[in-house]
């Protein structure tokens, strides 16, 4: 057996213990999230703690987290659209079809990426202002997003395409994919916040440099021999119908982002007019508690992301018995870790609000925001299950929809509504935990009942998915 032969037979994931290879998938890739994570998580503690202007440049670096996230919906709406169909093809030995798909995907993202470029950076006054700056905020929004803009298409290659190398069995690699970016960020934000005293500009220019190294890395790796399936400049091309099913597909993880981006800002706005004298403070908790949710929500993610290819081949290779065992093991150990973590919260939410900011007020206003906002966290498990199970397989209406619901059509109209009740601002907080209950449970209910039971039944794998 020579070497290639001995990769494929190690990446066939429709062989071995379903929960060894999800857990094997997995765990890599959690690394590599948490790294990623340090991206961000790194510059707000950082940013929190600037003597004298903390609080207040955390908030405005706060007001740019929208754009931020319409920059990930975009990079979901091409890279998890097209990350799914790739391991289908794949597991249906369908390998020059994959190839199209990957080259197609990456087409996408590239120029999507400028469009975005020059449409947040051209309109960012007006936009941060829609997104509730104030005259205190604003300079320390737009110093941080002037700089951070410029990074788009390196970020978006290397979530993006970072797939990819996951989906082939590669995930250690994809680990160092950020690792290397996030290690020289987490050494540069120091140099260039506090040596170099660029403040809020420094942390932008810090990630920029370092989402460059690990878009370069990526293509490395995959314009290299060592992976199975390698991009190649002549499918680097848009194809109407492969971009339909991309999107198609792609649409959950955008409606996840886009949807994000929509809550984000009507947070923002309905703090702001609810919140009195206390609304950049009130700005300043949520933008700690969206940190707080990146790091907890961190492992059932990998751990789904990890399980989602696994998924996908064992339906390409009709292997119906091992995708059920594949939802019931993601599920069992996603609502474990998750009944823990609302435990912690509940425990010692001042360790959490410590990590990024020493301003008593904020921390007194965040405790009893932490609380409510993780309450009855475990609902949020069922959604990752069945929105990773309607995407892996191939059910992209069913996963957009259930994107939708969650988001914008539950905590979207409670975070207009409940403030005008008895609950203040506080109705901000609770619009999340209510829509994990009510959009989690319905989403995992329907896809135990019209794809977990009949899966092996009447439903047929298609291979034109």
């Amino acid at each position: 057996m020579d070497q290639e032969e001995e990769i494929n037979v190690r990446n066939d994931f429709s062989k071995g213990k379903m929960w060894r290879i999800i857990i094997a998938q997995s765990i890599p890739l959690i690394l590599a999230q948490l790294v990623q994570l340090l991206y961000n998580v790194v510059d707000r503690i950082y940013i929190g703690h600037l003597p004298e202007v903390g609080s207040i440049a955390l908030t405005g670096v706060g007001l740019a987290f929208p754009l931020t996230t319409l920059i990930a919906a975009f990079t979901f709406l091409f890279g998890s659209g097209g990350t799914p169909l790739f391991s289908i093809a794949r597991g249906a030995g369908e390998e020059e079809r994959a190839r199209k798909l990957m080259g197609c995907t990456f087409v996408l993202l590239v120029v999507s990426s400028f469009v975005l470029f020059l449409v947040c950076f051209l309109f960012r006054r007006p936009i941060l202002y829609l997104f509730g700056a104030s005259h205190a905020t604003y300079g320390y929004a737009d110093q941080y997003l002037r700089i951070y803009l410029f990074g788009t298409t390196f970020s978006m290659i290397t979530t993006g395409m970072n797939g990819f190398i996951n989906a082939q069995g590669f995930p250690r690699i994809g680990m160092l994919t950020t690792l290397i970016g996030a290690l020289l960020n987490l050494i540069l934000d120091p140099v260039f916040i506090f040596g170099l005293n660029l403040g809020v500009g420094g942390a932008a220019l810090a990630t920029v440099i370092s989402q460059a190294v690990s878009a370069l890395w990526v293509l490395r790796f995959l314009r290299g021999d060592k992976i199975l399936i390698p991009l190649k400049r002549r499918d680097m091309r848009v194809s109407l119908k492969m971009t339909g099913e991309i999107v198609s597909l792609g649409m959950a993880g955008f409606m996840v982002n886009g949807t994000n981006f929509l809550v984000q800002i009507t947070c923002n706005i309905m703090l702001r007019r609810y919140g009195g004298a206390l609304g950049d403070a009130y700005i300043g908790v949520m933008t700690i508690i969206n940190s707080v949710r990146d790091i907890t929500t961190l492992p059932i993610h990998g751990l789904t992301s990890g399980a989602q290819p696994v998924l996908g081949f064992n339906y390409g290779a009709r292997e119906p018995e091992r995708v059920k065992e594949g939802i019931r093991f993601m599920s069992v150990l996603g609502t474990g870790y998750t009944v823990l973590i609302w435990v912690v919260i509940l425990l010692i939410p001042h360790i959490f609000m410590g990590i990024f900011t020493t301003d008593p007020q904020l921390i007194r206003l965040g405790i009893h925001a932490l609380k409510i906002y993780f309450f009855g966290f475990c609902f949020m498990a069922f959604q990752f299950a069945g929105q990773t199970t309607f995407t892996g397989l191939g059910f992209a209406s069913r996963a957009v929809f259930f994107s939708l619901l969650r988001k914008a059509i539950i905590v979207v109209p409670l975070t207009i509504f409940l403030p005008l009740t008895f609950l203040g601002v506080d109705g901000v907080f609770w619009a999340e935990p209510i829509s994990n209950l009510v959009g989690g449970t319905a989403c995992y209910t329907t896809m135990f009942f019209t794809v977990y039971r009949k899966l092996g039944k009447t439903i047929c794998i298609k291979k034109s998915v």
